[in-house]
């Protein structure tokens, strides 16, 4: 089966997961074990470094023929690949009349799908963005009203001259029509992707006097990935001279065609069934694989032995086609089996050897894991690890006490190491700083073990979040009752006076109840919007300049609000090429060189230590190990806070570097609110959602973790889970197996920063954008419960407006905060509703629910598919 998804390209994996740590120039083999842990550890249902993993028992794994001697274990996983279909979109306008003298626009494409027009039209004289539903006399059959603005048709399915199935709607106007533009985007519905022009909405001229972003004009256009696709600059000139304004209104409609490429990802699923027998006579076993993968499959495989999770290569004969890989691991090719269904084989292996991991490889970017954890594949090889043990408290207390001794002894190892060479100092200057970075990392895998319980055995809150026992050397999360407003969007820096623009806003934003303001990246950038940022000392950007930055923070403290600065530690594009013609040196009053970019970023050949995250291939990823380069970044943050006035700080993908590095720089900056953006995808299972995120969450828990919470996260699993509850009217998913929210607000409110939207998600970028018509639902949920609300530039200058200042009042009016207590009351297929504080009530979705009990509740707002009560005065 296929499932068809739009999605932003991942961005591609250069390779399979290291085996050991790479310290400077030296591969330290102490550190072997510690390196697969988490990632080869057998998966039994505990938390390695604060990460869930599963382990297959009795009762979870099927084992093939229950009564068939010699089987050890049988499991068929599910995989899902993906695939990249091309195909286009196009508009064409006939303007000469037809039979019934009416001239024809045709919109269509060539994609499988269920394709809809969302579409609304523009009279003469209006130069806005606003829309009018278009005529009865013009909609095609089956179109169907939105709200007051906007109509949906669906497109036919038709078969083009080469007997292709088309997807295509007409729309017939008379020739002189008042309408001067016909606006539009296209909608496919069974994944509820957008199609975009630019990142805006596509405008057909119908009238040349119309101006604006039109098709049929030669123009620029920004290729930037969109939410289903790239646009191409395909625009063709018009043919002819254009007329002046005066004569414009003479001449309607003029025919043009244009076409538009697509991409698709399609999902197909397929499985991989893993067994293991006993192979009587033998001190071996045989292991086979098989799945329905057509083309080449590889098997990334390795062996451990008595559950000390050490990757081990066996000793050869190794299987057919099976090839070494980097000494770390085996490569082993599957056969093609004789019906053509898919590939498989089977090999004989040691019995001394208690676990086999291993991932599937389909091509050098392509690495299929395991899709109920994320993890590598691990298969038991003996009886005893696939069975539970009887007393699982027991074997938790076994498993945190195996993991500590682990770390103890990698730490101890390292310091001998280090206390070996103490006489040769000066020598090995540079292996020894290497050393005592890898234990510092080393004991915060260690803290985050102890700090992080296990969900299974935590009744209440899974983080204590007393701000009266919860108090880090810098806590970045202000009084508690913030309420944060993302003050731009990804093309506010077209003014070039954006800074300008914003501190006219400062009152307007005051009265409304925000308390902190999130301004743009401030340093001069390679690219516009700010995040390649070159020079860091130099403030001068398309936003505007220096002295206008620090004044319009001077205006919003005058405002009494505080202000954010947009700050990007993980990368930074360089000044100058190296002898080989690579960017990786730096200019400006950070002059760094080489040595300031990580070894592992495959495209800056940089000479620092491995990445302690994931890269950003777009820019030189920086190596915060690095003690001159950290410090230099404390010192600029000072300076930034001194010199701008900034309050504090949202940090851009901080999952480039390890959170341990994000409190050095937040204790050295101490700001009064600081937010990172650690951002991965949700977990899905056959195209669908999973109800459990919480894998998910405890990714950006473990970061929050790392700083020693002297940081908060955008709580990017709550945003997802909002999308599929509120456009599937699926409510029941808004509530986690113990009654609780099922994203970090649930588990660490006090860190939680919950959003609907953003700049990459929104605004003319539209990667993720959320439910079209529910904006108002996911405000009164982000806006009523615990946690510290943001609130987008484009809702708040919207007609969203007013109903986002009520919502904000009532908050403030009645003291939610990011400790709020939760109780929810119900989450079922199309109703969500939770009390909080005891003081404010709120449903979202079309059920039917009102409060009851002895509470005096008075209805507060209310809209469609929302409302919210208060207790009364």
């Amino acid at each position: 089966m296929a499932v068809a998804c739009w999605s932003i390209p991942a961005i591609p994996r250069a390779g399979p997961p290291a085996r050991g740590v790479l310290l400077g120039r030296a591969f330290l083999t102490a550190v072997r074990p510690l390196a697969w842990r988490c990632l080869a550890a057998p998966p039994r249902r505990v938390r390695l470094g604060g990460v869930v993993v599963a382990r297959a028992s009795a009762a979870e794994t099927p084992v093939a023929g229950s009564g068939e001697a010699g089987v050890l274990f049988s499991e068929k996983f599910p995989l899902r690949r993906s695939r990249t279909v091309e195909g286009k979109a196009w508009v064409r306008v006939d303007a000469e009349p037809d039979g019934e003298g009416k001239c024809k626009v045709v919109i269509g494409c060539d994609v499988e799908g269920k394709w809809v027009l969302h579409w609304g039209v523009s009279y003469d004289g209006e130069h806005g963005r606003e829309w009018d539903q278009p005529p009865s006399e013009i909609r095609p059959p089956s179109s169907v009203p939105i709200k007051d603005y906007a109509i949906e048709t669906p497109l036919d399915i038709l078969h083009n001259s080469e007997g292709r199935m088309v997807h295509e709607v007409q729309i017939k106007i008379d020739k002189g029509t008042p309408i001067a533009a016909i606006n539009f985007v296209l909608k496919e519905e069974e994944t509820g992707a957008w199609f975009q022009h630019k990142g805006r909405d596509f405008r057909i001229p119908l009238s040349e006097s119309f101006g604006g972003d039109l098709l049929g004009t030669q123009q620029d256009i920004d290729v930037r990935p969109g939410a289903l696709g790239h646009l191409s600059n395909l625009l063709q000139k018009p043919e002819g001279p254009v007329p002046d304004d005066k004569g414009s209104r003479a001449k309607r409609i003029s025919g043009f065609y244009e076409e538009y490429p697509i991409l698709k990802t399609v999902y197909a699923q397929n499985f991989i069934t893993v067994s293991v027998r006993e192979n009587n006579g033998t001190n071996k076993h045989t292991v086979e694989f098989d799945t329905d993968i057509p083309g080449e499959v590889i098997i990334h495989w390795g062996v451990c032995k008595d559950n000390t999770m050490t990757w081990e290569i066996p000793p050869e004969p190794h299987p057919p086609t099976t090839k070494i890989f980097r000494q770390k691991a085996l490569q082993t090719l599957l056969q093609q089996k004789d019906d053509g269904t898919g590939n498989s084989i089977s090999f004989l292996l040691d019995a001394e050897y208690s676990g086999l991991i291993f991932v599937v490889k389909l091509d050098e970017y392509t690495w299929l894991r395991n899709m109920e954890n994320g993890f590598d594949f691990y298969i038991p090889l003996t009886r005893a690890d696939i069975h539970e043990p009887h007393n699982a408290e027991k074997q938790k207390a076994d498993d945190k006490s195996s993991q500590a001794d682990g770390l103890i002894s990698d730490i101890r190892n390292l310091v001998v190491g280090l206390s070996s060479r103490r006489g040769q100092r000066a020598k090995n200057k540079v292996l020894q700083e290497d050393i005592l970075q890898e234990i510092e990392r080393l004991a915060a895998e260690a803290y985050s073990i102890f700090r992080s319980p296990t969900i299974d055995t935590v009744e209440e809150s899974v983080y204590i979040d007393d701000s009266s026992i919860v108090k880090p050397a810098c806590s970045g999360t202000g009084s508690g009752f913030e309420i944060l407003c993302q003050g731009f969007n990804w093309e506010s820096h077209k003014s070039g006076k954006w800074y300008v623009e914003l501190g006219s806003m400062a009152k307007e934003l005051s009265s409304m109840g925000f308390t902190i303001v999130w301004s743009p990246p401030p340093t001069d950038s390679v690219s516009p919007e700010g995040y390649m940022p070159r020079d860091l000392y130099n403030l001068n950007s398309r936003y505007g300049t220096m002295e206008e930055l620090k004044e319009v923070v001077k205006i919003f403290h005058e405002a009494g609000m505080k202000v954010l600065g947009d700050a990007v530690l993980n990368h930074r594009c360089a000044q100058f090429q190296n002898q080989s013609g690579v960017w990786n040196i730096f200019g400006g009053r950070l002059n760094w060189d080489d040595r300031a970019v990580v070894a592992d970023d495959p495209h800056f050949q940089g000479r620092g230590n491995k990445s302690s995250g994931d890269n950003f291939h777009a820019a030189p990823n920086i190596d915060h190990s690095q003690e001159f380069v950290r410090s230099d970044l404390k010192e600029w943050l000072c300076w930034m806070r001194k010199e701008v006035g900034y309050d504090g700080w949202r940090l851009d993908f901080v999952r480039g570097f390890w959170g341990g590095y994000v409190k050095d720089y937040l204790e050295a900056s101490e700001p009064y609110f600081a937010v990172g953006e650690y951002w991965d995808s949700l977990s899905y299972t056959y195209g669908e959602m999973d109800y459990n995120q919480d894998a998910h969450r405890q990714r950006i828990v473990d970061w929050i973790n790392a700083t020693n919470g002297t940081a908060g996260a955008f709580d990017v699993t709550t945003k997802g889970i909002l999308h599929s509850a509120l456009e599937r009217s699926e409510y029941w998913r808004l509530s986690d197996e113990k009654g609780k929210p099922p994203g970090v607000l649930g588990w660490w409110p006090s860190r939680a920063v919950t959003f609907i939207e953003n700049h990459d998600t929104g605004s003319t970028q539209g990667h993720w954008r959320f439910p079209f018509g529910m904006e108002l639902q996911g405000y009164v949920y982000i806006l009523t419960h615990p946690g510290t609300p943001a609130v987008f530039y484009d809702h708040i200058f919207s007609h969203l407006q007013p109903e986002i200042a009520r919502l904000i009042s009532i908050r403030r009016r009645q003291k939610i905060h990011c400790r709020s207590k939760i109780k929810i009351l119900k989450a079922e297929g199309n109703l969500y509703a939770a009390e909080i504080d005891e003081r404010v009530t709120m449903k979202i979705g079309a059920g039917h629910f009102e409060p009851s009990g002895p509470i005096n509740w008075v209805v507060a707002a209310e809209g469609q598919g929302y409302k919210v009560w208060e207790v009364a005065p």
